[in-house]
């Protein structure tokens, strides 16, 4: 295992690593940086989740980037607007005090403001495929001085049909240039290019494959964007003990979760990468002593987290890529704890979470938002808990006379009351709690609906059921979806073929099936 310090960087990038808290190079990440800053020749790299790809191009071409040059130096080509924003804010954050100028262009955003930046100069440009174009074709973005051209995740662009868009792009780009095409798979379109528009070339592979912790449960909630910090609350509401990450995809995003929560009562901060290092500090020393419950986070801002005893990780925003939600994931279900994983999927990000599903593996399944009946039992049910434990372990001798006293002639009753609307204000109050709007599952067609006829009470769970259809199925544990378990029923989706695999097998036991298929049923729209 190498360190940084072995693969040839410069003392400003060591301390960039250092102060991201980034402790060794992964091993892509080992094997791409020296061959980028030694070489002059093409590289094909194939990584699964998890092996930090955008540190693995982005460190050396910071490295040799000359900020002096006034011109674009490079260009990142990026399937999606989020991919776009995010590489470019870690390409920010590892740039030190070298001064470049890094800008996200994609489409959905202001294109006066992107010409504006353009205008003003920029050294590395992270662009979505179709905004390039529109940029080239305008003549506000010129590439006929890059030194490096990257393709990020060359196999989602070319799911996404953006091949002819690829091909007009590279008509505008000198043919002196380093490129790099980083794909998690390696279909032939993908080797098509690298044939096509390489020149010589190494293929460089890291087979290593990251996947998340089976001490994990891993759940998606199906909601509107208006309606997420309304589900986040009741969620953190429902547990005793909440103590989590919650991943937001900006800074100014992150900010107005943080300012929102703290405004409703929880105790929250917000770490991203315009927070200065005593002051990140300062933070991550609070939330390590717990003083601090719910740290809000950009993906870049995480760097160096390491807390092992989170109880949650939060998904406001669903990470574009499976790597993404792989980091974000494995920082709970650590040292041998249990965690919950939750993601919010807003009816447009189905397919996301389908391509995070199928490259990651992980076994994410769907959960019902809890209605305002369910959160306020849980609170009433924590208080009650809290209260007898209080009568059972402190010396309430300094309060006993006021006691008396408060109910010499009255309501005890009353008095209770009285005494827990004062010490716990409006918490039981359901008026803190807002309407949430129904929405359809986004992940339903082509499923089949299975009723099983046993639940918590009969010990099952979601690693059970798992575990007990691939042992009488065979079928693959990805293509189990949507587990919800009731006392003494569960429901699950799987593909209409596998359905009918289950089905059968159920039927070939004796009695009565255990696994049937699922009466339609009008869902809570709380």
């Amino acid at each position: 295992m190498k360190s940084f310090e072995e693969l040839g960087l410069s003392e400003n990038m060591l301390g960039v690593l250092r102060k991201r808290g980034f402790e060794e190079p992964t091993p892509i990440q080992q094997k791409i940086i020296p061959f980028i800053l030694g070489e002059r020749r093409d590289v094909v790299a194939q990584a699964q989740t998890g092996t930090g790809k955008t540190a693995a191009f982005g460190i050396p071409i910071i490295e040799q980037i000359d900020a002096r040059a006034k011109h674009v130096k490079t260009l990142i080509l990026v399937p999606t607007r989020e991919l776009a924003i995010q590489a470019a804010e870690e390409l920010n954050s590892l740039k030190g005090s070298k001064k470049l100028q890094i800008a996200p262009i994609y489409g959905g955003q202001s294109i006066g403001l992107q010409l504006k930046r353009l205008q003003q100069g920029v050294d590395i440009v992270v662009g979505t495929p179709g905004r390039v174009i529109d940029h080239l074709n305008r003549g506000s973005l010129r590439l006929d001085g890059i030194s490096f051209l990257v393709f990020d995740e060359a196999d989602e662009m070319l799911n996404m049909g953006f091949i002819d868009e690829i091909n007009d792009i590279l008509k505008f780009v000198p043919a002196e240039r380093q490129t790099m095409l980083f794909s998690a798979t390696m279909p032939k379109p993908v080797l098509l290019i690298a044939k096509r528009y390489m020149n010589e070339y190494e293929i460089i592979s890291d087979k290593q494959r990251q996947q998340t912790t089976s001490l994990t449960d891993q759940i998606y909630f199906e909601v509107h964007e208006q309606d997420k910090f309304e589900a986040l609350c009741r969620i953190i509401d429902m547990e005793p003990d909440f103590y989590g990450l919650i991943f937001c995809r900006t800074r100014t995003e992150t900010d107005d979760i943080a300012a929102k929560l703290a405004a409703r009562g929880y105790s929250a901060s917000a770490i991203h990468g315009e927070i200065n290092q005593p002051q990140r500090e300062k933070i991550m020393r609070s939330f390590r002593e717990r003083k601090v419950s719910i740290l809000v986070a950009t993906d870049v801002a995480a760097r160096g987290i390491d807390v092992n005893d989170l109880s949650h990780v939060v998904n406001y925003a669903l990470p574009q890529d499976p790597e993404s939600y792989v980091h974000r994931v494995g920082r709970t279900g650590r040292a041998g704890k249990e965690g919950t994983a939750i993601t919010f999927v807003t009816p447009r990000e189905s397919r996301p979470l389908d391509i995070i599903r199928r490259v990651s593996g992980a076994p994410i399944r769907r959960g019902n938002i809890p209605g305002v009946d369910e959160v306020i039992a849980a609170k009433r049910g924590r208080l009650k808990n809290e209260i007898e434990t209080l009568m059972q372990t402190e010396n309430l001798d300094t309060y006993n006379a006021m006691a008396a006293d408060l109910l010499r002639g009255t309501d005890p009753v009353s008095v209770l009351a009285a005494c827990l609307r004062l010490s716990f204000k409006d918490e039981l109050d359901t008026g803190r709690y807002r309407e949430i709007q129904n929405i359809e599952s986004v992940d339903n067609k082509g499923r089949t609906r299975l009723f099983v006829a046993r639940g918590r009470r009969q010990g099952v769970s979601p690693q059970s059921l798992v575990k007990f259809i691939r042992q009488h199925t065979d079928i693959k544990d990805k293509l189990i979806h949507d587990i919800q378990i009731h006392d003494d029923y569960t429901l699950v989706s799987v593909p209409f073929a596998e359905a009918e695999i289950i089905l059968r097998k159920s039927r070939q036991k004796k009695g009565r099936p255990v696994i049937s298929k699922a009466k339609a049923v009008k869902r809570n729209p709380r």
